[in-house]
């Protein structure tokens, strides 16, 4: 297996998807896995649970955030060349109805526009049947080493 480095970032996600690589421990404190990876595209499972929940016993907002992050970034890695990385610079979600706890919901990151130095991809946070629970933008700056 290549180094990461040397992996374009389709191939990257692929290998962690296959489990080549460990999962990101990000996925500990979120519980959430990728599914599908293609070119400009990412799928992932989440679920909430009893350690997501904000003052008031509801899911925190940052469930969604976190993972809607995740999606959408990792739709912008997926059309990346080897060498190539990226970080959010700017994440705009709606809340659009409460995250169940203990339902596991699907992530669907899709790129919207990639440029030399900006990758721009939205994000659904939806259940089974397709009712949507948050929406996201995000904007990322594509880093080279």
């Amino acid at each position: 297996m290549k180094h990461p480095k040397d992996m374009t970032g389709l191939e990257v996600l692929q290998a962690l998807l296959d489990g080549h690589f460990p999962p990101p421990s990000m996925g500990k404190t979120i519980p959430m896995y990728p599914t599908e990876v293609a070119k400009g595209f990412a799928k992932f499972h989440a679920q909430a649970d009893q350690n997501h929940l904000n003052p008031m016993g509801g899911v925190h907002g940052g469930f969604a955030a976190t993972v809607l992050d995740s999606v959408t970034g990792c739709a912008i890695h997926s059309a990346l060349e080897a060498g190539e990385g990226y970080g959010t610079i700017d994440l705009n979600v709606k809340m659009c109805r409460p995250i169940p706890q203990n339902k596991q919901l699907i992530a669907i990151g899709q790129l919207i526009n990639l440029s030399k130095n900006l990758g721009i991809s939205e994000g659904k946070l939806i259940d089974e049947d397709g009712k949507l629970y948050a929406y996201a933008t995000a904007t990322c700056m594509i880093i080279r080493s």
